[in-house]
């Protein structure tokens, strides 16, 4: 069964951004699918089992920006 969540990052304003923490949280453990409205800085992930805060938040700050409201 898939678990989707989504999160706001901030810091991301162009397409290099968005393959930036695209290819970071699909290295996550689980991860079926990223989806990012840049506009609005919404990244919606797709997992085979829910994904901790934490995880979620390395993988943004891997990729340089940071994760909100989680």
């Amino acid at each position: 069964m898939a678990v989707t969540s989504t999160y706001t990052v901030s810091g991301m304003t162009c397409g290099h951004c968005v393959q930036a923490v695209t290819s970071e949280l699909s290295e996550l453990p689980g991860v079926a699918g990223v989806e990012i409205d840049l506009g609005s800085g919404a990244v919606t992930v797709t997992s085979t089992e829910p994904l901790t805060d934490d995880a979620v938040r390395a993988a943004v700050d891997e990729a340089g920006y940071e994760l909100a409201n989680a």
